[in-house]
């Protein structure tokens, strides 16, 4: 196969000189058509020259189309390459060209023409150009160009493209139908449009049975009286319906004597013998066509009325149909995938938001409302390091531990200076750091202002995780849901494999005993406390890249944390995991069944939690033991 495309192309380099003649020829004896070319008269110019063979057809219509053909003053045409000129054949001329400057229309017919060469050349960028033109707006003639450029190199794009050509355009059913079942049951959605147009249906009406691709016969109850007339009519199988005043005043018209058409006008006090008064009429030929009920009715007695496909082949019809029913079945599956993996993405958030007030609420039984304001603290703590490193990936492995160094510091300044008076009084926690929440959120306004203010991920967390055309998942939500698998393996090793987490574990079960062993319980709840509120701050850049950064980012958070944390259980990591799978894929798909009102999802979603814990009170991983009593 190589061997026979350098022989075609050498045959061509040595026939150049003879056949450029041709090309000059076309040239010249269509000089008028060129110089001032219309997009009625070209047409015939453009097949002469592509029909020449001459190799340098190509280059002589990407100059016309680029105006860069040009004609000196002695009639010779030229091409221009910056400031240099070459004639047809490619010698070098001098002189002072005037360019032609062919309109959108004309122009559009030399890039059509053009196509069949960037098929076959060499740069692939200008193959793939010419196939994605192709794609955009095909036609019957582009198939025959596709397969003589396939015949002399393949091109997998470009079969691709043939196949889809062959199901629109190609002639032989069977090819049609071989092309259909080659795709299976793809996703793509080019094939899809390829195969809708071929179940579109035509809705017709009949005196006989129905001719053609039937797809199915119509009741007349389906159609209802009036719709299935008007198809009648359209079909020009009868005539326009008689409206009531237009029968009144043809009546009114022929009155002669007291008669219409012999019926005394006294007679005239009912529909029938109107009717009869206007059919004696039409059958003179002293008023319009035009059907009385009656004879509606007799022409819908007779009538039949089907849905036909406009594709005329049944094979074809019939391959379409089952390579759409399996796309649907496929589809399907894939949304339920794509809303899998919405429900996992938004339990990532949930979870990096609830992991930490699983310290200081499961472990430390203390309701802090200011955690989310911890969050928002993390993802301002971002923002201004955004703004002295404008690097972002650089930013971002800056503010990653940055901002769990200032809400960790943030939560022990609130554990020392409120929390620990406050220990074994919850209805006394809850309302301080609620007034603290508030005292932050407004601090937050003060130095940044209502404007929300962004946090801009890094490239390479740009754009999406694309698995086909249905399923895909933004690249910040992958790395989310790494996060919040780190931050899971961190906590596991914290509390079950460092002297801190054992002190913890013990303080949670019996501060007393715990104490007696030389533990100091005010330490322990400080540091946890502090930890709580850094994973909180870390959880703030994490949603800060996808979210608006304003001062109440944290209280679009802080009702699912505390309900991932109870749902879950009290006390336990893997309940806040299990709380907030639970949470994530019941808001998504209670999203997913009603997508027009997310609010009306977070309701239903919160009543259902509701009744859970009613059945459930201690959640869905409850403590054993001793501290499952406190």
């Amino acid at each position: 196969m190589v061997m026979r495309l350098i022989f075609t192309l050498l045959a061509w380099m040595l026939a150049m000189p003879v056949l450029a003649q041709d090309a000059v020829s076309v040239m010249e004896a269509n000089r008028t058509q060129i110089e001032q070319p219309s997009r009625t008269t070209i047409g015939p110019v453009i097949d002469a020259l592509t029909a020449s063979g001459d190799p340098a057809v190509a280059e002589i219509l990407a100059a016309w189309e680029g105006r860069r053909l040009g004609v000196l003053p002695d009639g010779t045409f030229v091409i221009a390459d910056g400031d240099a000129l070459t004639d047809l054949s490619g010698g070098p001329v001098e002189g002072n060209a005037a360019m032609l400057r062919p309109n959108a229309g004309v122009r559009g017919l030399i890039a059509s023409a053009l196509v069949q060469f960037q098929l076959v050349d060499p740069d692939p960028a200008a193959r793939t150009a010419a196939r994605d033109a192709i794609a955009r707006n095909s036609t019957p003639e582009h198939l025959p160009l596709i397969r003589a450029a396939l015949a002399i190199a393949p091109d997998p794009g470009l079969e691709r493209l043939e196949r889809l050509l062959t199901i629109r355009f190609d002639p032989d059913p069977a090819k049609r139908v071989a092309a259909i079942e080659s795709f299976g049951s793809t996703l793509s959605l080019d094939v899809r449009a390829a195969l809708n147009p071929l179940l579109a249906t035509v809705r017709v009406a009949t005196l006989a049975a129905p001719q053609g691709n039937v797809a199915d016969e119509i009741p007349l109850s389906e159609l209802g009286r009036e719709g299935a007339y008007d198809l009648l009519v359209k079909a020009g199988l009868a005539p326009a319906r008689l409206t009531t005043e237009a029968a009144r005043q043809a009546l009114i018209a022929h009155i002669s004597d007291g008669r219409v058409a012999g019926v005394p006008v006294a007679d005239l006090d009912t529909q029938a013998s109107r009717d009869e008064a206007y059919s004696a009429l039409e059958a003179a030929g002293a008023v319009p066509p035009a059907a009385t009920e009656d004879e509606v009715d007799a022409a819908l007695a007779s009538a039949r009325f089907a849905d036909v496909y406009a594709e005329a082949d049944p094979a074809v019809t019939d391959a379409a149909r089952d390579a759409l029913r399996g796309i649907h079945t496929k589809v399907g599956g894939m949304q339920v995938a794509d809303l899998a993996l919405d429900g996992i993405s938004l339990a990532s958030i949930y979870f990096l938001a609830a992991i930490g007030l699983a310290i200081t609420f499961g472990v430390m039984r203390v309701i802090n409302m200011a955690h989310g304001d911890f969050i928002m603290m993390g993802a301002y703590t971002g923002y201004v390091v955004q703004q002295v490193v404008p690097n972002y990936t650089l930013s971002l492995v800056i503010a990653l531990p940055l901002a769990f160094a200032v809400t960790f510091a943030a939560g022990v300044l609130l554990e020392r200076l409120v929390i620990r008076h406050l220990y074994k009084r919850p209805l006394e926690t809850l309302l301080a750091t609620f007034g603290v929440s508030i005292m932050l959120q407004q601090l937050a306004k003060n130095i940044f202002g209502t404007q929300a203010r962004p946090l801009t991920a890094p490239d390479w967390l740009s754009g999406a995780l694309t698995v086909n055309d249905v399923v895909s998942i933004s690249w910040i939500r992958v790395a989310i849901f790494v996060l919040a698998l780190l931050f899971l393996g961190l906590y596991l090793f914290i509390m079950r494999r460092t002297r801190l987490g054992l002190e913890v574990r013990a303080v949670q079960q019996n501060p007393a005993m715990a104490a007696s062993m030389g533990i100091s319980p005010g330490r322990i709840n400080m540091l946890a406390f502090g930890l709580g509120s850094g994973i909180a701050g870390i959880a703030g850049v994490a949603i800060g890249l996808f979210a608006q950064v304003t001062s109440e980012l944290g209280q679009q958070y802080i009702v699912q944390s505390f309900m991932t944390v109870v749902v879950g259980g009290v006390g336990s990591i893997f309940g806040t995991l299990a709380g907030a799978a639970l949470i994530g894929f019941l808001q998504k798909g209670i999203e997913w069944l009603n997508p027009s009102n997310t609010l009306a999802a977070q309701t239903y979603m919160i009543l259902f939690i509701i009744i859970f814990i009613q059945f459930r009170p201690r959640g869905i991983i409850a403590l054993k033991g001793r501290a499952a009593g406190d």
